[in-house]
């Protein structure tokens, strides 16, 4: 009988307490999701000093690369323009 009576009325009133963290946790979860999205959104939209310097040295990266290939075929344009002038027979 007096456990009953426990059940009844004490239990109750320590369940309340999980049910009110669960409200006020899903309240500011819902406070906080406009300001989660526009960070997000800013965040994309914006570019570190870090990814800036990223970007910079792979683009010069394969401008150089580039400017190499462009050089080594024109080197041997150059050399197989000599060996025709070397070798008539052609």
């Amino acid at each position: 009988m007096l456990l009953r009576c426990f059940c009844i009325l004490v239990l109750p009133a320590a369940l309340a307490g999980c049910v009110a963290t669960a409200v006020a946790g899903a309240a500011v979860a819902v406070v906080k999701a406009p300001f989660q999205v526009a960070g997000a959104a800013v965040d994309g939209l914006t570019t570190s000093q870090e990814e800036a310097d990223r970007n910079a040295g792979k683009k010069a990266r394969k401008e150089r690369e580039a400017a190499e290939k462009a050089q080594k075929k024109a080197d041997k344009a150059a050399r197989k323009a000599a060996d025709q002038d070397r070798d008539p027979s052609d």
